[in-house]
């Protein structure tokens, strides 16, 4: 067990929380959210030891063991990969080292005998004979073949590496787990893999993630920090929200009556049981919200974005026909090749690669930012689009105030009026003095947002998104997932975000170095097919 007693937690006059008591018990997986600035992952390393609180003190169970994700990617680069998984259990990879001391000596002393006997009792003790191997087969899991396993981490690409510092948090199989992020920049297929292997997980885990199917999927308790105060709530983040949601509009109806309230509340309960048994963590969530104390259930002070996409014109029936489209990287990589597809009137496409780069260069090309090898692709010419990049750098150089800023995107004289654009931001929550403030200093989520609010006076009909959910927090993430389905024109799109792809696609086209799987399938039926990741293997395998 992990226990937070009177934790408290102010920088200079800022109270970030106070007077926090919370308990994390075995079997639990505990999702961590608030709003952007709460303090989701101060708490975490508060946590793990890594910054003290200003009062109060956290408690690790005597002989318990916690393991965290390492959120700085070059911090093992002088290592190689195995060791570097083996690591993620410290005792033993301190055994690992002190034998390995103590046998290159060239005095070999009685003494270093005894020694070395007293390691090698309890290296066998903590199965230190199967380490490497148990090592190898999760990083074999998390798809790094096993020919990668003694290079150096500086050697391997960024995603790669995220994969083995997951495998370095998972390998111990510790008493508490603390991830922070720990979807980023993992593929679809190895988010899955992550969400089976913590649904069996019997131990404690803390996670922060923006990722709402994967907290839906893993979560059984939300830690909601909010109000400068942290607390627990029964069920997973669609729980929370739709909860909050709930007692929010409750609180707004002074008219309903308490019986009334109750009763709504009591049948809300009853429906979300219902739903949780058809889950992964079927059984354990069911009878925890069916013993939920409805008191447990509070509103929320977030607050969500209005989002709106609407076309100036609907589109005509040619939306956008590529035909064997190529490119290769700057270092001669193939990134995609023969790509053929036709794009359909209200086609929502999430567009899949394993490689981001492949993904960035192909919105770059039908763009016009970028110049394919070969191939080609038109748009109809009733079609009108909007592009949110990946990298938006380019657009926030000048010290250009935000108001001025989004009014160079606006097309008729109205939308340029001073009030028309306060009223607009205020909808993207840029309000009063933040509506003057230089696109320069803004953070990364903020930055989305302005280029959300780009989008939204194009009035286009046809939107292309490279990892929209990028910087957003949860309350945004929400506003863009509405917004998108209920937008009527056509979308490209890649995500990370399943429950995004999940809700928004009704088309999945996957873009390989040898041509397009192209499937009319629900996104979560598709990365979980079989047939069809034969066909994915065999299409990168080519490749090579």
């Amino acid at each position: 067990m992990l226990t937070v007693n009177n934790l408290s937690l102010q920088f200079g006059k800022r109270v970030l929380f106070d007077d926090v008591n919370l308990k994390f018990v075995n079997e639990n997986c505990y999702g961590v959210i608030g709003a952007n600035g709460a303090g989701k992952s101060t708490f975490l390393k508060i946590l793990t030891g890594e910054i003290d609180p200003t009062t109060g003190q956290v408690v690790l169970e005597p002989g318990k063991r916690m393991a965290v994700l390492k959120q700085n990617h070059n911090e093992f680069d002088e290592f190689e990969v195995l060791k570097t998984v083996l690591m993620g259990h410290k005792r033993l990879y301190e055994i690992i080292e002190e034998k390995e001391r103590l046998y290159a000596k060239p005095d070999f002393s009685e003494e270093d005998g005894m020694r070395t006997a007293e390691l090698e009792a309890e290296f066998a003790e903590l199965d230190g004979w199967n380490a490497e191997t148990d090592a190898a087969t999760m990083l074999s899991q998390l798809g790094i073949d096993e020919s990668k396993h003694y290079s150096l981490m500086k050697d391997m690409p960024n995603e790669l590496k995220v994969k083995v510092l997951l495998a370095q948090a998972l390998f111990s199989n510790p008493d508490v787990l603390v991830l922070d992020e720990p979807t980023n920049d993992l593929d679809v297929q190895t988010i899955a893999w992550l969400e089976d292997f913590l649904i069996d997980f019997k131990n404690t885990v803390i996670v922060v993630s923006h990722d709402r199917h994967f907290l839906d999927t893993v979560c059984t308790h939300i830690v909601d920090i909010d109000f400068s105060k942290i607390k627990i709530y029964t069920g997973n983040y669609s729980f929370w929200y739709q909860s909050s949601q709930l007692a929010l509009r409750q609180r707004q109806d002074k008219n309903k009556k308490a019986e009334e309230k109750k009763k709504e509340l009591l049948e809300f309960i009853s429906r979300f049981s219902a739903n949780a048994a058809k889950s992964k963590q079927a059984t354990a969530r069911k009878k925890m919200l069916q013993n939920l104390d409805i008191e447990e259930i509070q509103p929320s002070s977030r607050k969500y974005p209005g989002i709106q996409f609407t076309q100036e014109r609907e589109a005509g029936n040619q939306i956008l026909n590529i035909e064997g489209l190529s490119k290769k990287s700057n270092e001669g990589e193939i990134l995609f090749d023969k790509i053929d597809f036709v794009v359909n009137k209200s086609d929502k496409i999430v567009i899949l690669s394993q490689n981001s780069q492949a993904l960035t260069a192909f919105y770059e090309i039908l763009n016009g930012n970028l110049q394919a090898d070969s191939g080609s692709f038109s748009f109809g010419k009733t079609i009108k689009t909007a592009y949110l990049p990946h990298d938006n750098a380019s657009y926030f150089q000048e010290k250009l105030p935000l108001i001025d800023w989004l009014r160079q995107y606006a097309e008729t004289e109205e939308e340029k009026e001073e009030v028309y654009l306060r009223t607009f931001l205020g909808r993207m929550l840029f309000t009063g003095e933040e509506a003057m403030k230089t696109v320069d200093v803004l953070s990364g989520g903020e930055k989305v947002r302005c280029m959300l609010s780009k989008m939204m006076l194009a009035k286009a009909n046809f939107l292309m998104m490279d990892e929209p959910t990028h910087h957003l927090d949860l309350e945004s993430i929400q506003a863009l997932n509405q917004a998108m389905k209920d937008y009527k024109g056509t979308i490209l799109f890649s995500t990370h975000d399943q429950e995004l792809a999940d809700t928004v696609s009704n088309r999945v086209i996957e873009i390989t170095p040898n041509g397009v799987i192209d499937k009319m399938i629900p996104f979560s039926e598709y990365i979980r097919n079989e047939k069809i990741k034969e066909l994915r293997e065999e299409l990168y395998r080519q490749k090579v």
